[in-house]
């Protein structure tokens, strides 16, 4: 175990997305020591698997990039990846975490050459591109990884694959022996960034995910149509690479519902209308239809929305998908139009749904006490100096996410300042 003393004031930042960069920038930026932890091999969280993001329609490198590079520029952060909360214990201007890293298999040589990815034998489903397509067991998250260095499935190598990853490094960066560490930091306050997960779409069985290549959940048409992603920007059936000729977007699949999530996800809408110009720039002939409860796309979004609903080959039905049939060469969505009140059966080549926000600590647990809603969502506690920011604390679009950061940040400030 290795103990990491801050400065007196000290904020722990638990989420290394967009949330956690802005919080974790905006504390260390007047002059607070930060410790940013992330679970995963690498910083950036759901917005890095985005195509694009709305309004301005700006590809993730657009927040990204900077942000890392600032990260890297200030020695006021620590950052920890594959690292996870274990313990939490004091009080507030005094707590003692634990954290347990767990190991990459591959050290600071590592110059992402790529040369253990090649010599590499195993597969694994790429988790970044929700297995859509494989990676080596020897891989880079991700084009924009930040760190950008190697991780290895150890888990999933062969004896030949292990022997042959550790020949290909010539940098010596491969170390298969490495363990699981604990360290300790000493903090003020924690500001909670954990972030949100798709909500699992096989858990709606009538909308029969999982048994059809044409039926995709609204993330997946992100990595699709991102230039880095699985099919090279196409959206196209999975595992077919054919081409569209219309396609179905079931909005609140498993949002405001009581059986799933009973909340609206706010950035539902929006996902769809973007993913409707994606669609449109690459099959200008394509039929498009949206089934809805409602469409949700408040103040500075209706001009967006208004563009998109122009579209003289998008039809809107105002009804919620009940069923999907899948089919030899599609699927069929089974819906009422609450308008007509007539049962509509509408066909497509390919079914997008547009499933919710779940926050991450809903679905893998808090490792501490916290104060949660009945959701799931993080309720701040800033006497306890216990802050939440970003999706963790309410469902939000980037741009609301990085504005409730920077204010989790000040009150994370406020904590240690007392």
């Amino acid at each position: 175990m290795t103990d990491e003393q801050g400065t007196s004031g000290a904020v722990l930042v638990v989420g290394g997305g967009i949330s956690g960069l802005t919080s974790a920038l905006e504390a260390a930026e007047v002059g607070n020591d930060v410790f940013l932890v992330e679970k995963s091999p690498t910083f950036g969280g759901r917005v890095a698997q985005l195509n694009e993001y709305f309004p301005k329609m700006c590809p993730p490198s657009c927040g990204l990039e900077i942000n890392f590079r600032r990260v890297k520029d200030n020695r006021k952060i620590r950052t920890y990846t594959m690292t996870t909360v274990k313990g939490v214990t004091g009080g507030p201007g005094n707590y003692e975490v634990t954290l347990e890293v767990a190991p990459r298999y591959v050290n600071s040589n590592c110059t992402a050459c790529g040369d253990c990815a090649d010599a590499c034998p195993d597969e694994i489903d790429n988790e970044f591109n929700l297995g859509l397509n494989k990676s080596k067991a020897a891989y880079l998250p991700h084009e924009m990884a930040f760190p950008r260095r190697f991780v290895i499935n150890k888990d999933a190598l062969s004896a030949a694959g292990a022997d042959a990853v550790k020949a290909a490094c010539k940098y010596n960066a491969v170390d298969l022996d490495m363990q699981t560490e604990s360290v300790t930091v000493q903090v003020a306050s924690i500001v909670w960034a954990t972030g949100w997960t798709p909500y699992d779409a096989t858990k709606m069985e009538t909308l029969s995910f999982g048994s059809s290549d044409a039926i995709v959940t609204n993330m997946m048409i992100e990595r699709m149509a991102a230039p880095s992603g699985p099919t090279g920007g196409k959206i196209v059936i999975p595992n077919s690479d054919k081409e569209i000729e219309s396609i179905g977007f079931v909005q609140c699949a498993g949002s405001r519902d009581e059986n799933h999530l009973e909340y609206c996800s706010h950035i539902c809408c929006m996902a769809t209308f973007k993913q409707m110009t994606y669609v449109r720039e690459q099959y200008p002939d394509a039929q498009i239809y949206v089934f809805y409860i409602d469409l949700r796309t408040p103040g500075k979004y209706e001009k967006f929305r208004e563009a998109r609903m122009a579209d003289e080959k998008a039809t809107f039905i105002k009804g919620k998908v009940a069923q999907i049939i899948p089919e030899a060469d599609g699927v069929t969505l089974v819906a009422e139009d609450t308008l007509t009140m007539e049962k509509i059966s509408q066909k497509v080549d390919l079914a997008v749904l547009a499933t919710g926000m779940q926050p991450s600590l809903d679905v893998q647990g808090a490792p501490v006490d916290l104060t949660m809603d009945s959701n799931g969502f993080v309720i701040t506690d800033a006497e306890k100096g216990m802050i939440a920011a970003g999706c963790a604390k309410k469902a939000s679009d980037v741009v609301t996410t990085t504005q409730n950061s920077t204010a989790a940040a000040l009150k994370a400030i406020q904590v240690s300042r007392r």
